[in-house]
């Protein structure tokens, strides 16, 4: 588990594949919008909404807590607030409603790759965290993983994510990349200044932001 890490982005891809291969399917059926949310259930239900889960518990505790301790207790607490459930809501409809708009924009094929390619280079941005910041709990789901990850093990994670983007058009993944980078530097500085460092869930909030931060850039594209 302590290397496990540096496939996070390969795990990406096959559930940005999956994704992909049941919009595909669904579109033989039913309209885009129809396609593609069900290619989002479907990603859910393998991952098991585990990097929504993040996203919810982050945006409850950062909301609702002030001091390093009340958030972490907050973010440790199963249940979810009225901050975690909106960021879900939002989050959902707002990642939806970019991949109808990136369909209609670029067509489906575009669309294929830019989802395939978005949950791998999110995963790999998140990843990439365990090679600067520091695990604050003593104990937690992500405490196996939560290794600093240096060396090659840093240059695999990071070739993972960066290739995807490179299949979809160099030029778009030097634009995803420079966002992700600026993303990756503000949402770290404000792990610091509040909890000291990062947890599993600020991994699954930063995978979260990340993939829909390429989905903008995507939706904004224009294909040549």
């Amino acid at each position: 588990l302590n290397a496990a890490a540096r496939y996070f982005p390969l795990v990406g891809l096959l559930v940005g594949a999956l994704g992909a291969l049941a919009s595909w399917g669904a579109l033989q059926w039913w309209p885009p919008g129809v396609a593609l949310l069900l290619g989002m259930a479907v990603t859910l239900l393998a991952t098991g909404a585990f990097h929504e889960d993040g996203l919810a518990d982050c945006v409850d505790a950062f909301g609702g807590g002030y001091r390093r301790e009340d958030v972490l207790r907050i973010m440790h607490d199963s249940r979810i607030g009225a901050f975690g459930a909106i960021a879900l809501v939002v989050a959902l409809l707002l990642k939806w409603q970019l991949l109808v708009a990136i369909a209609a924009r670029s067509g489906m094929a575009e669309l294929l790759l830019v989802l395939v390619a978005a949950h791998a280079a999110s995963r790999a941005m998140a990843v990439s965290y365990l090679a600067t910041l520091d695990y604050v709990r003593a104990e937690g789901k992500a405490k196996p993983v939560a290794q600093r990850l240096s060396g090659i093990g840093l240059g695999f994670t990071l070739l993972c994510g960066a290739l995807p983007l490179l299949l979809v058009s160099p030029l778009f993944a030097a634009v995803v990349i420079v966002a992700l980078v600026a993303l990756r530097f503000l949402l770290g500085r404000y792990f610091v200044r509040r909890i000291g460092g990062y947890t599993g869930d600020c991994l699954g909030m930063a995978q979260q932001l990340a993939e829909l931060l390429i989905y903008l850039v995507a939706a904004a594209w224009t294909w040549s």
